[in-house]
């Protein structure tokens, strides 16, 4: 039975990013708490990741965040998101019946192949989504070869 729990985890958790990030947002969590804030919960917004023979892009969902808040690094090999969403009426919590979304200070960090292209990476904000395009090196496009055949 250990066996598969372990299993399970190791498929949860299968690169560092993702289990560094948990670390952070545990840090995150108890740190608003030891503040004495307990209606703030970390915040992580979600990203889809999408390949195509041209590129990598990957869109994170930021409702609410100013485009100066908000800030994309690549560096080492590495995409990085980071931002902040900033709660409406912090100085009048009293007329809250339910506080559900969470705020505050976010990042995200991916680690990306090593056929993306440094030199080309686009970052685009619309409607509350961040787009990332990062284009992959010329060795790393696929492409068709002509086969001659001898008459």
């Amino acid at each position: 039975m250990e066996v598969q729990e372990t299993m399970l985890i190791r498929r949860n958790f299968d690169d560092f990013t993702a289990l560094s990030n948990a670390f952070r947002n545990f840090d995150r969590l108890f740190s608003h708490f030891a503040e004495g804030d307990a209606t703030a919960t970390p915040w992580v917004p979600p990203v889809d990741i999408v390949e195509t023979g041209n590129d990598l892009t990957v869109k994170a969902d930021l409702p609410a965040v100013k485009p100066e808040d908000i800030e994309v690094k690549f560096e080492d090999g590495t995409l990085i998101i980071r931002g902040k969403r900033e709660f409406e009426k912090k100085e009048d919590v009293s007329g809250y019946h339910r506080i559900e979304r969470s705020y505050g200070s976010f990042v995200r960090a991916f680690t990306l192949p090593d056929s993306v292209d440094p030199e080309k990476v686009n970052a685009d904000y619309h409607d509350g989504v961040l787009t990332v395009t990062v284009g992959k090196k010329e060795i790393a496009k696929p492409r068709s070869v002509k086969v001659n055949v001898a008459a």
